[in-house]
């Protein structure tokens, strides 16, 4: 017994003040590490020790880089934005703009060489030749030109026996008709032709849409032989669905873009009006046609496809941003808001209507924001190179 009780002692001693120096805090090293930093940044140094960083999402983007790049960045206001009817449409020639030339006599083509789709052409200038030389019924122009010699010999001799009285003053009228007659019917078939070939003339200046005939081709009379263009003045139809039908009486226009290109048109910069819509729809789908009416002044091709933006009532206090504002990642979009000159946040938002141009804002942003509106891309490649974790700016 004696004997436990003295290592039972020794034990006692030996891991007591062990324990005691763990356990006990002292002040002096915890005011030795915090004695350099201010209130604020213990504060700020305890948050960034529970998130791992500050500031997260912003983006940094030197000025000069920004402007270089073409980054623009406005105010946001609330303003008009017009309610929009989406549909799709196509450019077509305007009525009157185009004419169909046609074969005034049967016989063979014989193409120029330069006469191509895409080809300019004047007005009176010859397009193709048409011999009829050969053929089962003979040269028509032949024989055009046979008949109209033969009524003009005959009106210059009843010219010459009128004043004699030889003859009467009712067979030279009727010898003068049958002149002219033949005369229009030769000139009418082109027989001033070197070879005896009708020539066929361009009855306007403009180009050459669509070549219906090729060198060797056989053609009767009426015949289209080709279509030109003047491509000065377009239309576009936009096909609408039932449902809208009640908007239609608001149209003030309409936005477009073709298949061909990602411009978007305004038919009023592009002095476009509207035409008609119309007050039924189509047997075969339930669309109603819209038309506008403008002029061609840029490199817009006719009978291409477009996506239409029907434009009608506009709505007051909506906060909208150009197209160019917007990047989408998975389905969500954003925009990028200026905290200072070269620094951006990224902000996801909900949009709303698009008239092709801008877009709705439905949530995230306040007026009186700055927001990048053109070059977005530029400060979203930054964002995935140069996101800043910590970033000691005055907001």
């Amino acid at each position: 017994m004696a004997l436990f009780g003295s290592l039972a002692l020794v034990a006692c001693h030996g891991t007591g003040p062990h324990n005691h120096a763990h356990e006990e805090h002292d002040p002096a090293v915890e005011t030795h590490l915090h004695e350099h930093e201010t209130p604020d940044e213990h504060e700020a140094h305890g948050h960034e020790a529970e998130t791992g960083h500050g500031h997260a999402g912003e983006i940094s983007l030197p000025a000069e880089k920004a402007r270089a790049a073409g980054v623009v960045v406005d105010t946001v206001v609330r303003g008009p934005f017009r309610e929009v009817i989406v549909a799709s449409g196509r450019i077509l020639p305007a009525p009157g703009d185009e004419k169909t030339v046609v074969a005034s006599v049967p016989g063979v083509v014989a193409l120029p060489g330069t006469l191509t789709e895409g080809a300019q052409v004047n007005e009176g200038g010859t397009l193709l030749h048409i011999s009829s030389a050969h053929l089962q019924d003979g040269d028509p122009v032949e024989r055009a030109r046979i008949a109209y010699e033969a009524a003009r010999a005959a009106y210059e001799r009843a010219g010459k026996l009128v004043g004699d009285r030889i003859v009467s003053q009712k067979e030279f009228e009727a010898a003068r008709a049958d002149y002219e007659t033949a005369r229009l019917a030769y000139e009418a078939l082109g027989g001033d032709g070197n070879d005896g070939s009708t020539a066929v003339c361009s009855p306007m200046r403009g180009y050459v849409k669509r070549l219906l005939v090729g060198e060797g081709d056989y053609v009767t009379v009426g015949q289209p032989l080709l279509t030109l263009t003047q491509n000065r003045r377009l239309q576009l139809r936009a096909d609408v669905p039932e449902r809208c039908y009640p908007q239609l009486g608001s149209l003030t226009g309409a936005n477009f873009r073709t298949a061909s290109g990602e411009r978007v048109y305004s038919t009023g910069e592009l002095g476009g009006r509207l035409v008609a819509y119309g007050r039924s729809s189509d047997d075969a789908a339930a669309y109603i046609p819209v038309t506008f009416a403008f002029d061609n002044r840029g490199d817009i091709l006719p009978g291409s496809f477009a996506e239409v933006w029907l434009l009608t009532t506009p709505r007051q206090g909506v906060i909208s941003l150009p197209v160019t504002a917007l990047t989408e990642e998975q389905g969500v979009y954003f925009v990028y808001v200026q905290l200072d000159e070269s620094c951006y946040r990224k902000q996801p938002v909900v949009t709303g209507a698009t008239d092709g141009e801008r877009v709705e804002i439905v949530e995230g942003l306040r007026e009186g924001e700055r927001v990048v509106m053109q070059g977005a891309v530029h400060v979203r490649l930054a964002s995935a190179s140069n996101a800043i974790p910590a970033h000691t700016h005055n907001h």
